[in-house]
């Protein structure tokens, strides 16, 4: 179906059309309609599959359309959770995007650790009808006065998986204390387990389930490759490769902070421009580095799995996992960060001897087998 039969106000099919949005996908079109119906929902998609906007579609239509009058500047209507700095900018300027061809505007605001809070409690002060929030500073501009929850009426957790497991189960207590009875609850979460199923019985009441596909799979979006080579000599095939493709980006995870920060100097030591992405940054590194690799004028990102949840980076030709992830979980939130909205994809690993068996297990837990070269490579 086309977006003119979700029933969404005239603006935001206006913005559909400027972004080249032809027709929903699965996700938006199961979610949009329940939750412009007000119902609470449970939403199980898989990475890449326009959740962002499934949420974000309804809750702009429902706060351009409200007719219950303004509120104080400092209470919100709507708030979306997400559990990184990085998500909390991009679900910004997708809701700016979407929000630009409404009849009034919306106040859109964030709030995020890692940078000052003084200039988020400024452009609070000019009133707020959407913030996006990472669990702890939303606290910290609660207790200092600058935000009240009492009057919202929409919440959405997105990732909620991920908050839980970066630690945020007290806050997110502390928040649920500070809600008001009386709201709509949207939670999106790519895997469901026992942790993430409190958070369904503490935030929601009598909630639609929602089990969504993305209407592709991923094993025929994206060609998937290991290449089994010693540990030594990734870095010099990893050069070999990034050299030899005329791939337009390439994001490539490793394991911990201090091997981006190495393999992007090794790539600089060699003449390939990379810049690293993690936790151990600045946020003002950070955002330039997303900026610049968002903007296509850094072609390598070298980056920990701070970015493999939620970011979306348009028509990305290629990851590679330097380093595998911990969990089967984690190399399909890594993997789908290409092959996105229909496009297509690769997804390349090095795998060295002591990864072999961990593999295996990545490919038993997510059903299929891989494509499989052993190298004989002379560094």
């Amino acid at each position: 179906m086309p977006f003119s039969h979700l029933s969404l106000c005239p603006g935001l099919e206006l913005a559909f059309a400027s972004l080249g949005y032809s027709r929903p996908f699965p996700v938006q079109e199961q979610a949009i309609p329940a939750a412009l119906a007000g119902q609470d929902l449970v939403v199980h998609a898989q990475t890449g599959s326009g959740k962002t906007v499934a949420f974000l579609a309804p809750l702009l239509h429902l706060l351009a359309t409200d007719e219950a009058g303004t509120l104080p500047s400092h209470a919100p209507r709507a708030l979306v959770l997400v559990p990184t700095r990085e998500l909390a900018m991009q679900v910004r300027d997708r809701a700016t995007e979407l929000a630009r061809h409404l009849p009034l505007p919306l106040r859109i605001r964030t709030a995020f650790g890692g940078v000052s809070v003084n200039p988020q409690m400024l452009a609070l002060r000019r009133g707020a009808d959407l913030i996006i929030a990472t669990p702890g500073r939303l606290l910290d501009l609660v207790r200092q006065n600058a935000l009240s929850l009492g009057a919202l009426r929409h919440l959405v957790i997105d990732e909620a998986d991920k908050l839980l497991e970066l630690g945020f189960s007290d806050e997110m207590d502390a928040i649920k204390r500070l809600l008001p009875a009386q709201r709509q609850t949207l939670m999106f979460s790519a895997t469901m387990n026992t942790a993430v199923q409190e958070i369904v019985h503490a935030f929601l009441k009598a909630p639609l389930t929602l089990h969504v596909e993305a209407g592709l799979d991923l094993a025929v979006a994206i060609e998937e490759t290991a290449y089994l080579l010693p540990q030594e000599h990734k870095g010099p095939f990893l050069r070999e490769l990034l050299a030899r493709e005329k791939w337009s980006q390439v994001l490539v995870f490793v394991a911990s902070g201090r091997r981006a920060d190495n393999v992007v100097r090794k790539l600089g030591n060699n003449g390939i421009r990379a810049l690293s992405l993690h936790g151990d940054k600045s946020q003002s590194a950070r955002i330039d580095a997303m900026e610049q690799f968002r903007s296509g004028s850094l072609r390598i990102l070298v980056a920990t799995d701070l970015i493999s949840r939620g970011i979306d980076i348009s028509g990305l030709a290629c990851v590679i996992n330097y380093d595998l992830p911990r969990s089967p979980r984690d190399y399909i939130h890594r993997v789908g960060r290409t092959g996105r909205a229909g496009q297509s994809g690769i997804a390349l690993s090095l795998v060295g001897p002591e990864e072999e068996a961990h593999l295996g297990l990545i490919e038993k837990k997510v059903g299929r087998r891989f494509l499989k070269e052993r190298l004989a490579f002379n560094a």
